[in-house]
């Protein structure tokens, strides 16, 4: 399970000029199953609310590491996006159990809104 802990704008964070705001997201991931996970993969889809465009995000590890998960425990970390409009973040973690059974867990959506938007 993953729970979503907060979603902060953070003008202080590097953004380029077509994306000028940066949102800081903490997430926590949960293994509630009775298995060991590793999970090893994250694909992000940033949806812009006003045009509808999308931007994909995949790639190995989750800020660099690939979190190991007895049952029972819990990782959790930090990250930002960037955006123009406000926007909606959405997502899934992959990985394994260590028989090798394949591992996916959806993200919760949520919403990015820049404060002269709001």
């Amino acid at each position: 399970m993953v729970k979503v802990d907060g979603v902060e704008y953070k003008p202080a964070l590097s953004a380029p000029p077509d994306k000028p705001f940066p949102f800081e997201y903490r997430l926590s991931i949960h293994n509630q199953s009775a298995h060991t996970v590793t999970l090893f993969g994250r694909k992000w889809v940033v949806r812009d609310n006003d045009d509808g465009s999308t931007l994909v995000v995949e790639g190995d590890g989750i800020v660099g590491q690939f979190p190991r998960l007895e049952p029972g425990r819990s990782f959790s970390y930090n990250s930002y996006h960037v955006i123009l409009n406000c926007s909606t973040a959405q997502g899934a973690f992959f990985g394994a159990t260590e028989d090798g059974m394949p591992v996916r867990v959806m993200i919760p959506d949520f919403r990015m809104q820049p404060p002269m938007m709001a």
